[in-house]
């Protein structure tokens, strides 16, 4: 017979990427949870902007770690909120 416990595979979001600036990273991270707070007044879309302001020079493991410990995104919509911040980023420059 074997256990539950040696089917599951452990939950590990793979490496652990270090950001260049860990400071800028975890306000941009709270500022995202103090937005997600206002609950229907601001967007997730707004929320990752703001965030990806901040840190936008992080490599993408980092920004996409963030949006969804800020925005509270999957990682699936993390990733596609981090693609289409960049190219809206990239017109702006």
């Amino acid at each position: 017979m074997t256990s539950a416990n040696s089917t599951k595979k452990p939950e590990t979001s793979g490496p652990t990427v270090t950001p260049k600036n860990s400071d800028q990273v975890e306000g941009a991270v709270a500022l995202g949870k103090e937005m997600m707070k206002k609950g229907d007044e601001v967007t997730k879309v707004e929320v990752a902007r703001a965030m990806y302001e901040l840190i936008h020079e992080e490599s993408r493991e980092v920004i996409v770690q963030a949006f969804m410990d800020g925005a509270s995104l999957t990682p699936k919509g993390a990733q596609t909120y981090f693609y289409n911040c960049k190219r809206k980023f990239r017109k702006r420059i």
